[in-house]
């Protein structure tokens, strides 16, 4: 895991839902922690593009439903400023789900535009990305 250059505005406290845009099985995960994130006692961390998160699955395939997991923020609609003075935003949220907490993913499949960010950050998830915005 690589240090983040940009700026990255933090769109997603704990309880937050997301979807998936892998063929995981999961569909909408449930944000439980931030991993690496340290917080003052009593407020929640929050989390961005390219922060790794555990999650539990509140709808998916059956065998999916209820598991925690692991998963990578890849998209955000909150829009965010990167090194060169560009910012950028998405359409929708969206977040990977991880085999292991090394970066690779579970699905086979990553539908929709990945963040550069989270390309650098997490190599797993470039392999298989079709579009870096």
């Amino acid at each position: 895991m690589k240090a983040i250059k940009a700026k990255v505005t933090k769109a997603f406290q704990k309880d937050s839902r997301i979807e998936t845009c892998d063929n995981s099985g999961a569909r909408i995960l449930r944000i439980i922690s931030v991993k690496g994130r340290k917080t003052k006692k009593g407020k929640s961390p929050d989390c961005g593009v390219g922060d790794l998160i555990t999650a539990s699955v509140v709808k998916g395939t059956p065998a999916m439903k209820k598991q925690v997991v692991n998963a990578i923020i890849v998209r955000q609609k909150k829009e965010y400023r990167r090194p060169d003075g560009t910012r950028i935003k998405f359409e929708d949220n969206a977040a990977v789900v991880l085999k292991d907490t090394k970066g690779n993913p579970k699905g086979t499949l990553l539908k929709g535009a990945i963040a550069k960010e989270a390309a650098e950050r997490w190599a797993g998830v470039s392999k298989l990305a079709k579009i870096i915005v």
